[in-house]
């Protein structure tokens, strides 16, 4: 994995003043497409870390947002990069594209909607490469600094409830709460195993890649945690259900032995075995994107709503 100072072809590029001489340890790798990661990249700039920025614009094609974001990358304190692309090439594409741009030993994959949690975010990621040099870390997110707001309600009821989970807890399952939201891998890793560029559109990837990451190197989960500040509304998180069931099929066809130790897998069986699936399934959905339903019932409609979408599946 070599990084390069010349664009390819497809790219554009925005470097800020201390890009050309750094050579960092870290290199924080973050993809965005409509989203305006500036909030990011200055509050990751706040340290005096031993780390770049990297961003990549994956075919927004938004004039006004490259503008703001090679403005803030221009301004930054630390070596930064943009890196523009017109055409949208997906997460896991992305993903790997930006750490083909990376000098650091270690790479530091975030979300562009992500705040992180403490002011020295990168300095507690950077003292954990110093002492521990984990192949693998996920450091955890929260909804801390998420605003609450009504339309949000259903999304941030699930996330709690399976995603924003302590360190003690995640270890039980280490390849299952790997998430590129807040993810450090050692370069030799990544060299090795890069994420799958079959997956499409939104969902498992991450998950799938710790499956294979893991069968060789320990997963290491620590508590150093940022915000997700991007939470769906509800029709959103549906659609991004329905466009990850063919994800998840594409997780249990080639990792069928860990996949079947997941409830979102063992439900799915189970509704597989139910009659008339494309008659009920809408009235789940239904029921989900009510706002007059209780929380709570709303949480379970949806959970089976997107194990009904993964039986078809299987």
């Amino acid at each position: 994995m070599t990084h390069h100072s010349i664009p390819w072809p497809d790219e554009a590029l925005v470097e800020s003043a201390h890009w050309p001489a750094a050579k960092p340890r870290l290199s924080v790798l973050i993809p965005f497409k409509g989203d305006d990661p500036s909030g990011l990249l200055i509050a990751l700039a706040r340290e005096t870390a031993d780390a770049e920025i990297i961003v990549l614009d994956d075919g927004s094609n938004d004039e006004a947002l490259a503008r703001r974001v090679g403005d803030t990358v221009t301004s930054l304190a630390l070596p930064a990069r943009l890196v523009r692309l017109t055409v949208n090439e997906g997460r896991a594409k992305g993903r790997n594209r930006l750490a083909r741009h990376a000098r650091g030993q270690w790479l530091l994959f975030l979300d562009a909607d992500m705040l992180p949690d403490r002011e020295c975010f990168l300095g507690h990621w950077l003292a954990l490469i110093e002492t521990d040099a984990p192949d693998v870390a996920f450091g955890g997110f929260s909804l801390d600094q998420t605003p609450r707001t009504p339309q949000h309600a259903l999304h941030r009821t699930m996330a709690l409830k399976s995603d924003c989970l302590p360190a003690a807890t995640r270890r039980q399952a280490p390849e299952k709460y790997v998430f590129t939201s807040n993810l450090l891998v050692a370069r030799p890793v990544f060299e090795a195993v890069g994420f799958d560029e079959g997956f499409v559109g939104w969902g498992w990837e991450d998950v799938e890649w710790a499956m294979r990451v893991a069968a060789r190197w320990p997963i290491v989960h620590v508590d150093n945690t940022a915000t997700h500040l991007g939470l769906d509304v509800a029709a959103d998180l549906a659609r991004k259900y329905e466009q990850s069931a063919a994800n998840f099929g594409r997780v249990v066809a080639a990792h069928p032995a860990i996949a079947a130790q997941y409830p979102s897998y063992r439900w799915a069986r189970r509704l597989r075995a139910l009659p008339l699936r494309g008659l009920w399934r809408p009235s789940l959905k239904a029921l989900a994107l009510s706002p007059l339903a209780p929380l709570k019932l709303r949480d379970l409609a949806l959970r089976f709503y997107r194990a009904a979408l993964y039986a078809e599946t299987l």
